[in-house]
């Protein structure tokens, strides 16, 4: 029996605790790269960043956007209600959590945290506002195998699996863009390596929640994949896009975001 054959046997929370474990473990491996490089070039950085953009981007298209378009059309109803009112519902629940829980982005100040005011360290501000983006890209992973067992047509094994990949993908370079510069403030390498990977320890449990989430409730589906959508393109305009043109120097970024969109594209469109 190959792999993949063994991995079709498991049941579909099995299939996406699997599936965001192996995302979490490559977020735990960028961060290791704290063990080998106290700096990284900010060029660099900017790359990775804008890399991560855009497999999010095609990914709420292709993995996300288009089946829930394609489901509402085959159930009979307004194809274009539950793409819009699941992508507003997502982006809705990421500004809410973006006003409640303190975290800082990369390359501000201090004082500059946001969410509500705590005396907590940087260092850990700064883990929290990697954790948060990491949240819909768990659900999304989670979801989009939900949506194999729930027998959608449009929805595929291989679909899932390339959205995993993908997704797994962009969080090596996430990883390293959140333990290196805790090296640089002057923590030790275990600890910054601890922090990387512990940004990424969100997504098994998103992963697992958004599976069953849909298994149990299908006609919620094409709302769900809309939400982990919108919930991705929130993070990734209030976020990934910002941080990576800190110093206006535009081109690592938005090399790094068009080289990251294809890989995406690409691979949803191979292997779904």
């Amino acid at each position: 029996m190959t792999s993949l054959e063994w991995f079709k046997t498991l049941s579909p929370l099995s299939q996406a605790l699997i599936a965001t474990c192996f995302t979490w473990f490559l977020t735990a491996l960028g961060a290791g790269i704290v063990f080998c490089f106290k700096h990284i070039n900010r060029n660099l950085l900017n790359g990775m960043l804008g890399f991560a953009a855009g497999v999010m981007i095609a990914a709420s298209y292709w993995s996300l956007l288009a089946p829930a378009i394609e489901m509402a059309e085959q159930a009979g109803g307004t194809t274009w209600v539950p793409a819009v009112t699941g992508f507003l519902g997502g982006g809705l629940f990421l500004w809410i959590i973006d006003k409640i829980l303190p975290h800082l982005h990369l390359g501000f100040p201090t004082n500059e945290a946001e969410g509500i005011k705590t005396s907590w360290q940087r260092s850990i501000l700064l883990v929290l506002a990697i954790t948060l983006h990491n949240i819909p890209e768990g659900l999304a992973v989670g979801v989009a195998f939900g949506a194999v067992a729930a027998d959608i047509p449009s929805a595929t094994l291989g679909g899932a699996l390339a959205l995993a990949l993908g997704i797994g993908i962009q969080n090596f370079p996430e990883g390293a863009a959140i333990a290196v510069p805790l090296r640089r403030e002057g923590l030790s390498r275990i600890r910054c390596f601890w922090y990387g990977q512990l940004s990424g320890m969100v997504e098994p449990l998103a992963g697992v929640i958004g599976a069953a989430a849909v298994i149990v409730m299908r006609p919620i589906l094409p709302y769900a994949l809309s939400f982990a959508a919108g919930a991705m393109i929130y993070v990734v305009i209030e976020e990934l896009i910002p941080e990576s043109q800190l110093e206006r120097k535009t081109d690592a970024a938005t090399i790094g975001a068009m080289l990251g969109f294809a890989l995406m594209m690409t691979l949803d469109v191979a292997l779904g």
